[in-house]
């Protein structure tokens, strides 16, 4: 995935990956929202082999975009809104390492970032359990089977989608509103 002088990445890994990737594409400066891997030992790791525990990679997204439009700390908001920071190793339904709670940064700065940012939940006792989100530096980001890109999108009538997917799109469009892609 190439960026731009505009553009930047960000790679976050809460739970299954086509929620995640649904609520990502909502918000206004965010572009080619693609789901994969991180995180584990394994390279050019498979969704059975993922989901089976035996890679130690986590589901995520990775996404191109445009600090100009959105900050980073923004989408740190959305993302500890979409999920919940404080399962460990489970989003919902879904259990397992793979459904970990991470954050996989780029560059120093997007470490110091959600580094504080995690502080100051912590300190306003956001959710009232710890957060166990994980902050590791990105190695490799693998892209999932073509049929998870854009599942949602494909898929809008999928029950799963509508159970957990549906609620996270209506977190981002109600508490981001100003930040949500008008509709065209």
């Amino acid at each position: 995935m190439t960026t731009t002088d505009s553009e930047t990445r960000a790679t976050f890994a809460g739970g299954c990956f086509w929620c995640t990737e649904a609520a990502f594409e909502e918000l206004e400066g965010v572009s080619d929202v693609t789901s994969g891997y991180c995180g584990g030992h394994v390279e050019d790791p498979t969704y059975e082999a993922v989901c089976r525990g035996e890679t130690g990679h986590a589901e995520a997204i990775q996404f191109r975009y445009d600090p100009d439009v959105i900050g980073y700390e923004e989408l740190l908001a959305v993302f500890f809104t979409v999920h919940d920071p404080t399962q460990l190793n489970r989003q919902g339904p879904d259990v397992g390492t793979q459904y970990r709670s991470a954050i996989f940064y780029h560059d120093e700065d997007q470490r110091e970032l959600a580094e504080s940012f995690i502080e100051e939940l912590e300190a306003e006792d956001t959710y009232g359990d710890p957060i166990v989100t994980e902050v590791n530096e990105l190695e490799t980001f693998y892209e999932a089977e073509e049929y998870h890109q854009n599942y949602y999108e494909k898929n809008p009538g999928d029950a799963y989608c509508q159970f957990n997917a549906d609620p996270k799109i209506r977190k981002v469009k109600e508490k981001f509103a100003d930040k949500v892609k008008q509709e065209a």
